[in-house]
């Protein structure tokens, strides 16, 4: 990415594009899409324009560089056209290991997302090989920002207002929680080496139980841990009476909560300096 390029941001109001943003190098030109007017922001050139109707981004203006914070599967072909119709010549962006772990879920609607996720980064990849276009594919695993996401944060309310957490058969579990702001870092580092052509597993920086991490989070909450192992179909049930004040959360998440959901930094260590924190979130 040159000096001198324009930097265009997709998804720039989302979890990670809160600490991209700020992370941008003062003075370079950036450029961030959005679907309704937003505040100004110092050094940002906010732009009104949907990857639903490409045909309107001709008014960003030329960019050279792109990273893409939005649902992978928004980039389609003819999203990708008008990019680098822009001037497009360097992309990262994100997809998900839920490509990989929802992929045989119970849910239709979950496998569809992990079948959406694994489409997009094909149509990405075939696209930017065709076309002469770096590109860097970032997969995080859970995702957390204190107070702002909706899996650690969620479970941080439960607590607050519960003061007690059941966990199904204990939590037993693998997980590497990873912080958005670690995210954002990668992102830069990804766009500023050009030989990370591919795709990447960015875990978090430490692989601990479910029960582990939601003891983190009550010490984030300054509370002793309060934990009730339970029989996996007396939280099934608990859980379908709860629903209504549980938005976003499914059944499945539920059943998940045993399984080793593991994926290998080593990759993202030797190209990208991966080396994001452990889980020690503080609300």
């Amino acid at each position: 990415m040159a000096d001198d390029d324009e930097v265009l941001v997709l998804g720039a109001t989302s979890l990670i594009g809160r600490f991209l943003l700020p992370r941008l190098a003062p003075g370079q030109g950036v450029v961030a899409l959005s679907r309704i007017q937003r505040p100004a922001t110092e050094g940002v050139r906010w732009v009104i324009g949907d990857l639903a109707h490409p045909a309107g981004l001709s008014a960003i203006g030329d960019i050279g560089a792109v990273f893409s914070l939005s649902s992978i599967w928004l980039l389609t072909d003819e999203a990708l056209e008008a990019l680098r119709g822009l001037g497009m010549r360097r992309l990262v962006a994100f997809s998900s290991t839920s490509r990989f772990t929802k992929s045989a879920s119970a849910s239709g609607k979950e496998r569809a997302t992990a079948a959406a996720l694994a489409e997009g980064e094909a149509r990405v990849e075939a696209f930017c090989g065709a076309h002469g276009v770096g590109f860097t594919l970032l997969r995080p695993t859970l995702i957390y920002a204190e107070g702002q996401d909706g899996n650690v944060s969620r479970l941080a309310g439960l607590i607050r207002r519960f003061g007690a957490l059941p966990l199904p058969g204990g939590g037993a579990g693998l997980r590497q929680p990873v912080h958005a702001d670690d995210l954002a870092a990668v992102a830069l580092e990804a766009m500023a080496r050009p030989a990370t052509d591919g795709a990447y597993d960015v875990p978090g920086g430490e692989t601990l139980s479910y029960r582990a991490m939601v003891e983190r989070i009550f010490e984030g909450l300054g509370r002793r841990p309060a934990i009730l192992p339970l029989p996996l179909p007396l939280v099934r049930l608990g859980y379908a009476l709860a629903r209504p004040w549980l938005p976003g959360s499914t059944a499945q998440m539920v059943d998940r909560v045993g399984e080793d959901l593991v994926f290998d930094p080593g990759p993202a260590q030797r190209d990208l300096g991966w080396s994001p924190r452990d889980f020690r979130p503080r609300f």
